[in-house]
């Protein structure tokens, strides 16, 4: 199988459980619950995704016949580490990465001693074998994948509140203020989660490091 990738880049994680953690993102393209394209936005399933994931033209993207081809590409940007340093840590992340990853890239990864995380929207299953799994549910979609490691609800999604999936079966539960242009409504977000993990305590806040610090 070949896997079409809009960018790869080294940075820190800035959101959720790995916040501050440095990893390989891997941005694989296109989305099940939206084109990505403006103007078919209004019609998405999920309106309020603030990730360009079309095409392979992104920085490091590029189409890759195998899945050998790609681990080699990603391992280009782990830092020449010591005997002693913790393996390259990859995210696989979207637009929705399960529409590609496959059992052939897990088994790929690992045998080039990747620790492999992924972030997906739930409505795909997930290959076995994935070391950490994070799922972030969207309204009106459905929830195929129902175990993993952290689940991370965008927040306030009025169709989709948390106690519509904290019985899922997941380790660790996360509420992320919902993104917005207008400084008010990203307060107001921001408030409404602090106040919900405040009154509900089995619910992490998580907050978008990367954009506060200005790194990518």
């Amino acid at each position: 199988m070949s896997y079409s990738v809009k960018e790869v880049f080294y940075s820190l994680q800035g959101e959720g459980f790995y916040s501050g953690r440095p990893a390989i993102f891997c941005r694989m393209s296109n989305c099940n619950l939206w084109t990505g394209r403006e103007i078919d936005r209004s019609s998405a399933i999920c309106q309020f995704c603030d990730t360009d994931f079309i095409g392979t033209d992104g920085q490091n993207g590029g189409r890759f016949s195998n899945a050998e081809a790609l681990c080699q590409h990603l391992l280009s940007f782990w830092p020449k580490t010591t005997q002693n340093s913790p393996p390259p840590f990859v995210v696989l992340t979207g637009g929705e990465p399960l529409l590609q990853v496959d059992d052939a890239l897990i088994k790929q990864l690992h045998q080039h001693q990747f620790e492999i995380a992924i972030e997906t929207n739930g409505t795909k299953l997930a290959p076995k074998n994935i070391d950490w799994i994070c799922m972030s549910p969207k309204a009106n979609a459905p929830i195929l994948l129902e175990s993993g490691n952290e689940l991370k609800l965008v927040y306030p999604q009025p169709e989709l509140m948390p106690k519509q999936v904290e019985h899922l079966d997941y380790q660790y539960f996360y509420l992320q203020p919902m993104d917005d242009a207008n400084p008010n409504t990203q307060q107001n977000n921001l408030k409404q989660t602090i106040k919900y993990c405040l009154k509900h305590p089995k619910w992490r806040l998580s907050l978008q490091t990367h954009k506060l610090l200005g790194i990518d």
